[in-house]
């Protein structure tokens, strides 16, 4: 049996949440006049030591008090809010089903897993509090994107599972399980970075749009704002630092797809990659900052047309793509070594940095690669595709764009390639 201060601190935490979820519910319903709320604060702050206490009594008396103690307590609130409904008060299922989560995180409390319960309740304070932003985006969901939520669902969830997780083909090299995890890892943060763009919107400005949208597709971003360039020079000094946002973000986004699959990567990758990043954000902000002294009007910059990054179709795309530079990575590795590794970097980097980036961090896991040539690879393949839309703001916007865009990544990629060298001599 715990002390009394153990129980104490449980008990406190318990009170805690309780007044943390009746802060939330009682803001909500602040407009609401004195009896017209089905609970407010202090009801909620008793639910939850109550849950607390009935755990307790529960330890001691049996488990099964507890299930009847809330049950009681349900029926309690459950009739409180059918006689509010009774009297005309507007009284949704909401508070009803917070102030039992709220009972049943202090019973939670209790026994003894803090962290959880106090995690719990940040969570679902938050999701009570987040009530317009979730109505908007489902109002802005069209049928398209929300069956893109469910295939992703049915990808990750239903399909993930069955796959075998064993190697097959030359060298072992294609293992189902792997690739499919892979693809599902992709297309759940462009899938999230796509409706961070939609929630932003232009309302926002083009900072937070061409942030959210590097999550996507920082190439989709800058060819949007190149041919938007093209035609208002005007804008050119803000479009210029929303390209550059977009591709910082896409530095960081490759770190992350990096040290998901191997997190030993992350030492390696994290001074060259957050390197090039920075280097494009301080770049934007002076160009951000110059431009609105200008006087130009950054409204005048919409979102930028990323397609609904998760369908089907090109989700299987993308699996064959990468089991193709899984199994070339290994083929170029025994045929040619480390400057074979370079070369498909390079080359795969031209067009989408994520397969090699994948492949790469798979193999180092494996231990089939070391984690030094891993590294230098995947830098090679980000300076790659980071040229390449240097090349494309230039050709197809020129200007104050080209200019700007090209002169930071140069920039950029210098950096991060005496960093990437540095580390490499340093390092094995």
């Amino acid at each position: 049996m715990e002390n009394e201060t153990d129980l104490f601190l449980r008990l406190s935490v318990a009170l805690a949440i309780g007044l943390l979820m009746g802060l939330e519910r009682g803001w909500e319903t602040r407009e609401l006049g004195e009896g017209s709320r089905l609970a407010g604060v202090r009801t909620f702050a008793l639910a939850g030591m109550l849950g607390a206490l009935w755990a307790l009594l529960g330890r001691e008396l049996g488990p099964v008090l507890l299930g009847i103690a809330f049950a009681g307590f349900a029926m309690i609130v459950a009739v409180a809010h059918v006689l509010a409904r009774q009297k005309g008060t507007d009284v949704g299922a909401t508070t009803l089903v917070a102030i039992l989560f709220t009972f049943a995180l202090g019973a939670v409390a209790m026994e003894g897993l803090l962290t959880i319960a106090a995690a719990s309740a940040v969570v679902a304070a938050t999701l009570l509090g987040s009530k317009p932003i979730l109505h908007r985006l489902i109002r802005g969901l069209s049928r398209d994107e929300l069956y893109a939520i469910f295939r992703l669902l049915l990808i990750s969830v239903v399909a993930l599972p069955v796959l075998p997780n064993r190697g097959y083909g030359p060298w072992q090299a294609l293992n189902p399980y792997a690739i499919w995890w892979m693809v599902v890892l992709i297309a759940g943060i462009s899938l999230a970075g796509y409706f961070a763009v939609r929630i932003v919107g232009p309302r926002l400005g083009l900072g937070a749009t061409a942030l959210t949208g590097g999550l996507v597709s920082s190439t989709a971003v800058t060819l949007s704002y190149s041919r938007l360039g093209r035609h208002t020079p005007q804008l050119g000094h803000v479009l210029a630092a929303g390209i550059l946002m977009a591709s910082g973000t896409m530095f960081f986004r490759v770190l992350l797809v990096a040290t998901v699959i191997q997190r030993d990567l992350l030492g390696v990758l994290y001074l060259p990659l957050a390197a090039m990043g920075g280097v494009c954000f301080l770049a934007a902000a002076w160009l951000w900052r110059y431009g609105s002294q200008t006087g130009v009007r950054v409204g005048d910059v919409g979102e930028p047309p990323l397609k609904n990054p998760f369908e089907l179709g090109m989700a299987l795309q993308f699996g064959a793509l990468l089991a193709a530079i899984m199994l070339l990575a290994k083929a170029v590795e025994v045929w040619w070594g480390d400057a074979g590794l370079y070369a498909l970097a390079a080359a795969s980097g031209l067009a989408d940095v994520d397969p090699i980036t994948l492949s790469l961090a798979r193999m180092v896991g494996e231990g089939t690669l070391n984690l030094r040539i891993a590294a230098l690879a995947i830098f090679i393949a980000t300076a790659a595709n980071t040229l390449v839309k240097g090349l494309l703001a230039t050709s197809i916007a020129g200007g104050t764009i080209g200019r700007w865009v090209l002169g930071t990544f140069a920039v950029a990629i210098s950096t991060g390639a005496v960093i990437s060298l540095a580390t490499s001599w340093t390092r094995v």
